[in-house]
């Protein structure tokens, strides 16, 4: 296992004790490597036959840095190095799992494919941004409802996805969410 990270400034940074923007500047691969001990590349340097499979984490960073799903929704752009990432596993037939924000990563690239981010409704209250759905599904793509606690495999295109914190549930749901994306994963590499 090895992680990487793109090389680039964040779009910004975020006092988490506050709640609102700071004012300093930082970089993605850095940041990265504060979180992974230091046990982190650039993700240019990835090469997809060094690998059986890619997964992606989800979250603000995803949805700010990997691409501007922040910003532009459904419009959004995706970091170079990303996206080639992406291309190189789906062309090699390598599997890809994605979990929260990260699956509008695919929907973006691979137009036609199947994910999910959770429920396409806000069921009770838990998914908050159940309209992602509906924004994956006017990109081309088929979105599948799943709960916290599974994962959707696309078969065809060798795309695992789980809602992870797309839902708001105990973390031991997201917790198995994540599971068994990572669990469909391995079966596929």
């Amino acid at each position: 296992v090895k992680i990487f990270a793109p090389n680039i400034e964040q779009r910004d940074v975020v006092n988490h004790l506050k709640g609102s923007p700071a004012e300093e500047k930082r970089n993605v691969l850095v940041e990265s490597a504060r979180l992974a001990r230091g046990n982190i590349q650039d993700l240019a340097e990835l090469k997809a036959d060094e690998f059986d499979a890619v997964i992606f984490p989800g979250g603000f960073g995803v949805a700010k840095n990997l691409c501007s799903w922040a910003v532009d929704g459904k419009n959004c752009t995706v970091n170079e190095h990303v996206n080639s990432t992406l291309q190189a596993f789906h062309s090699a037939k390598k599997p890809i799992g994605l979990c929260c924000i990260s699956p509008v990563l695919a929907a973006k690239v691979f137009p036609g494919c199947e994910v999910t981010v959770g429920q396409d409704k806000n069921v009770d209250g838990r998914f908050p941004d159940a309209e992602t759905a509906s924004a994956i599904a006017e990109l081309g793509c088929k979105h599948i409802c799943k709960n916290v606690n599974e994962s959707h495999v696309d078969k065809t295109n060798k795309i695992v996805t789980t809602c992870a914190f797309m839902c708001k549930a105990p973390l031991h749901e997201i917790f198995d969410g994540i599971g068994t994306m990572v669990q469909e994963v391995l079966k596929l590499a």
